[in-house]
């Protein structure tokens, strides 16, 4: 580990010089915000992967009806507002004037319904909705009406949530298509538009300010709250593989924000007065090891909660984040660190870490040998350097490690196969959510144990869904941390994935750029001088 952060800083101080730096056109407008991204953009369609990078893609091109503040509750945003009838049962919502898609059609009722009935075939929480859905239809152009089975209090929290799988609005057109095949056509409402003829895979993601965007009259802007007003004509994507050709160009001015430096080139970059480092969300991600249940040799519950035995949280979290504890967690569970966090269920990862007992619990599982696929993106790197860490593991407890090392879009694609190993599959990967997502059960996806309706790993465990109904049906606190200390006593048994450690991602940008939104990365509402 000293060594490869003495090769990257020693890379990145050799870069510091213009003439060394990418060379990247500096024709751009004032107004253009280069942006370096965590990875490629590869899948366009916001409900059709979890990744943040398409995330952080739909909130630019597309809106929703309700969006989050900094403090994660629900404001209107598309809506001028609701009213809720029939003790909880009947929700009537009422769209702003003005609303228009890119393609200057009306943003109408209907559109909103085929929106939301796609996104809720695949979206996990959205599931809960659908429920309980007796009926979703458009009582005028502007009014979309909710008839419940039973009330749902959390519709605008759902609505407008922060989390991936966006709950976007797009032309019924559009939204009438397979939820199975993502949409590669971007066509929304939101505050840039998507330039599809200057997009390049690997490369380069281009957007333009949407001149007929409406934002919200009034409201503090907060995160995904408030009005979105846009300050910048155009904002270019530069998808830089390389950290050290990232941390050059961000001290050369050849672009404006690197999303994710590693930690090991803060230093330098904090030498610079041009420069500022932020973290901008900051309750975290929590890193995770995702299994492949459907497939030797993780369809074995035993093989699976072997791996606790040795994982060691701080040695994953010092390789992402550094050996400054400031700027990660151990001691993790399935739930981000709060009022609902517990120690249910944790023995197994906080007693004494040991390869032997792994090997132990490991053989008496009955592994036979099978085949480990482990996809490592090389071209992310906080990703990349969990999946080194959980690789060594792997060959430390005797697996049959296959370490696939490729770049994030394709691990990104190859994630949705159900093949066998020997045909394209696979069995183990890296990834992380935002801690936000995770502080109650109800939000994350990656906990929810419904086999082949949920995320890529397609964990069956009816014990878990149990527990996270009592939750959202739970009308107290007590009640609530009772239902999440059994959630995780479950997860813990069944194991949806390995909790890694929660970290906390500095940004930096260039001095030029102000009024950057609390999150993930947002454009609206920032300035550049």
């Amino acid at each position: 580990m000293p060594q490869r952060r003495h090769i990257l800083q020693l890379a990145a101080g050799a870069l510091v010089a213009p003439l060394a730096a990418p060379a990247i056109s500096r024709a751009a407008e004032q107004k253009t915000l280069r942006f370096v991204p965590q990875a490629d953009l590869a899948i366009l369609d916001p409900i059709a992967t979890p990744a943040f990078v398409t995330r952080a893609h739909g909130f630019m091109v597309f809106d929703t009806l309700y969006g989050v503040d900094e403090h994660f509750v629900a404001q209107p945003q598309m809506v001028e507002g609701h009213a809720v009838e029939q003790d909880g049962k009947l929700w009537r919502l009422t769209l702003r004037e003005g609303l228009r898609f890119h393609d200057n059609e009306p943003v109408r009722a209907r559109d909103v319904v085929a929106s939301l009935n796609r996104w809720g075939k695949r979206d996990t929480y959205g599931f809960d909705l659908m429920a309980v859905l007796d009926e979703l239809s458009a009582g005028s152009d502007r009014e979309v009406v909710f008839r419940l089975k039973k009330p749902f209090p959390t519709l605008p929290d759902l609505l407008g949530k922060a989390g991936t799988n966006m709950p976007c609005i797009m032309p019924e057109r559009l939204a009438a298509t397979d939820p199975m095949r993502p949409v590669t056509e971007m066509i929304g409402s939101g505050p840039f538009r998507f330039l599809a003829a200057e997009r390049v895979p690997g490369a380069r993601a281009v957007y333009e300010r949407f001149a007929g965007y409406v934002p919200r009259p009034n409201g503090v802007a907060s995160m995904l709250a408030g009005p979105k007003r846009v300050h910048l004509d155009r904002v270019e994507w530069r998808t830089m593989p390389d950290p050290a050709t990232a941390a050059a160009a961000l001290q050369a001015g050849e672009v404006d924000w690197w999303e994710q430096p590693l930690p090991d080139l803060l230093p330098i970059l904090r030498r610079s007065r041009a420069i500022r480092t932020e973290i901008l969300d900051e309750a975290g991600f929590v890193a995770m090891l995702r299994l492949n249940h459907v497939q030797p040799p993780f369809d074995n519950p035993g093989v699976r909660r072997a791996i606790l035995a040795a994982l060691s949280q701080a040695d994953v979290m010092r390789a992402v984040a550094g050996e400054d504890r400031a700027g990660w967690r151990d001691g993790i569970g399935f739930l981000t660190p709060g009022p609902l966090a517990s120690d249910a269920g944790m023995a197994p990862l906080l007693a004494p870490r040991s390869i032997d007992e792994a090997k132990r619990q490991l053989q008496a599982a009955g592994y036979k040998g099978e085949k480990v696929v482990l996809m490592a993106p090389t071209d992310f790197a906080s990703i990349n350097m969990m999946s080194q860490v959980i690789g060594d593991l792997f060959k430390q407890m005797g697996f049959n490690l296959d370490y696939q090392a490729s770049d994030w879009g394709t691990v990104a694609q190859r994630w949705n196969s159900r093949q066998p190993v020997s045909q394209g599959g696979w069995s183990a990967f890296c990834t992380f959510t935002t801690a936000a997502s995770t502080m109650t059960p109800a939000d994350n996806k990656f906990i929810r144990g419904i086999g082949e309706r949920g995320l890529f790993g397609w964990p069956d465990s009816a014990e878990i869904e149990t527990h996270r109904s009592a939750f959202l049906d739970a009308v107290d606190p007590v009640r609530q941390q009772a239902a999440c200390r059994a959630v995780q006593e479950a997860a813990f048994r069944d194991l949806p994935y390995l909790p890694l450690g929660v970290f906390f991602q500095p940004t930096a940008f260039r001095s030029s750029l102000s009024d950057i939104p609390k999150g993930f990365p947002v454009f609206f509402n920032v300035r550049k001088t």
